[in-house]
């Protein structure tokens, strides 16, 4: 399978404390991954520095056979990533705007990108939601919505951070259903998380994070 991502030596340091070692990661296209470790292992800042959202000490960045630098993502390659925090945040304005926002922020604003919007609203299952202002959604329900931003974009690698913690019964059976929906569609995933659930999905790969290092677990 071709090599999606390809990390050479990432370092992480906050003062004294070196949160990151590793030697190196790879990501196949088409493939999932989850990063287990202990809270406060660096799950959450690895995907960080892998969106181009906090910096890292990297020897060497290459994304889709390009070989890149990491002090701040070009464009066109922020594009292909996507990164879903724990706890999404949405803005205050309609389910349809919220979704299709990084459409608009790229320009894409037609009559093909509110089709696109409307069967994202369709895949998370949240067309009930029109009209509820975001304040008073659930974490599941907004933690869906987030997904369906997400994948309206279409990225090369999505970037999942914890997405059903703090999540239990229906909203956490759902939001693991939309992320076994992408794993089966061939998406490319690295995703922080504890969820035994997740972990153990069918076609998802595993390392662990412990003492800076990440390992095939």
């Amino acid at each position: 399978m071709k090599s999606l991502l390809k990390l050479e030596r990432l370092r992480k340091s906050y003062g004294e404390r070196r949160l990151l070692d590793l030697d190196g990661l790879e990501i196949e296209a088409g493939h999932a991954y989850a990063v287990t470790g202990d809270n406060g292992a660096g799950k959450s800042t690895l995907l960080r520095i892998l969106a181009g959202l906090e910096p890292g000490d990297i020897a060497g960045f290459e994304f889709r056979g390009v070989a890149l630098t990491h002090g701040r993502l070009p464009d066109n390659v922020r594009h292909d990533i996507v990164y879903v925090h724990q706890h999404p945040y949405l803005f205050h304005t309609a389910l349809e705007h919220n979704i299709g926002y990084g459409l608009a922020a790229r320009g894409i604003e037609s009559a093909e990108s509110r089709r696109m919007v409307e069967e994202a609203i369709a895949w998370a299952g949240v067309d009930h939601l029109r009209g509820v202002p975001p304040a008073k959604l659930s974490g599941g329900e907004k933690q869906r919505v987030a997904l369906a931003r997400a994948k309206v974009l279409k990225p090369h690698l999505f970037l999942l951070d914890e997405p059903t913690a703090n999540l239990d019964g229906e909203a956490r059976g759902q939001v693991i259903a939309l992320i076994r929906q992408l794993v089966h569609d061939n998406g490319s995933l690295l995703i922080a998380c504890h969820d035994r659930e997740l972990v153990e999905l069918p076609g998802m790969r595993r390392f662990h994070l412990e003492n800076g290092k990440l390992v095939e677990a």
